[in-house]
């Protein structure tokens, strides 16, 4: 009975430095392991940021570089919105700044609709982490300089049509310049399998294999939205 008991308390400890071990391998690789190859192939988008270099962060004209790898591990997650809202970022800021490089905290963001309408909130969310543009709790500046308080507005009383995930009017501070951009997820493929496994996944009644199938399905039409985006998905205005 004690050479049991010895031998039990032996496997629990060399259990328990195994996960030790685990752990602290894991903390010194000091990068996040994302299950999807995709990510890495998602065109990283390019702002530089003059209050980066007014307060020591960065050199002059030295960019920052978001990837989407960034945008997930701000929002938690990766999905049809969050991916939305990096897309329709990087879609107006091609076209307000061209072969130019965007100037983060120089661009103004009107989202149609209020903050909690459909997925407004995470979408500005996204946009607002890229742009600089911020909301009610953003940075006041210095002296009339690099404020972003309130350069990301909703409009309350105009939500968007029917049938539009989101949509947004970003402006150019500098210029004037301004492009709509309306994203439409309902026109991402959805595989019918989705629509049996999300009542199993909400009520913890999936196993381990579903929940795989539901991610596995969920990350293809983000694949999409990214990398194979299909045209009518975003509708592109440039304003007057």
């Amino acid at each position: 009975m004690l050479q049991v008991k010895h031998l039990l308390n032996k496997s629990i400890l060399v259990l328990f430095m195994g996960i030790i071990m685990a752990t602290t391998l894991s903390a010194q690789n000091d990068e996040t392991n994302f299950k999807r190859d995709f990510f890495e192939q998602v065109e990283p988008i390019k702002l530089v940021d003059p209050l980066a270099f007014a307060l020591g962060a960065s050199n002059p004209g030295e960019p920052y570089i978001y990837h989407y790898t960034d945008i997930i591990k701000y929002s938690g997650h990766s999905c049809p919105a969050v991916s939305g809202g990096y897309k329709m970022s990087q879609i107006a800021l091609k076209e307000l700044y061209g072969d130019d490089m965007p100037v983060r905290g120089q661009i103004k963001v009107s989202m149609r609709g209020a903050p909690d309408d459909k997925v407004n909130g995470p979408i500005s969310q996204v946009i607002s982490f890229i742009t600089g543009a911020a909301g009610n709790t953003g940075f006041k500046g210095m002296k009339g300089k690099f404020s972003r308080y309130n350069l990301l507005t909703y409009e309350n009383e105009n939500p968007s049509e029917k049938g539009i995930t989101a949509e947004a009017t970003f402006e150019r501070m500098d210029t004037g310049a301004k492009v709509n951009v309306a994203y439409k997820a309902s026109v991402v493929p959805t595989d019918p399998e989705m629509g049996k496994l999300t009542p199993l996944l909400v009520s913890g009644k999936a196993s381990k294999e579903q929940i795989t199938k539901f991610g596995d399905l969920w990350q293809e039409r983000v694949r999409i939205v990214l990398l194979e985006t299909p045209e009518e998905a975003f509708k592109v205005d440039v304003l007057k």
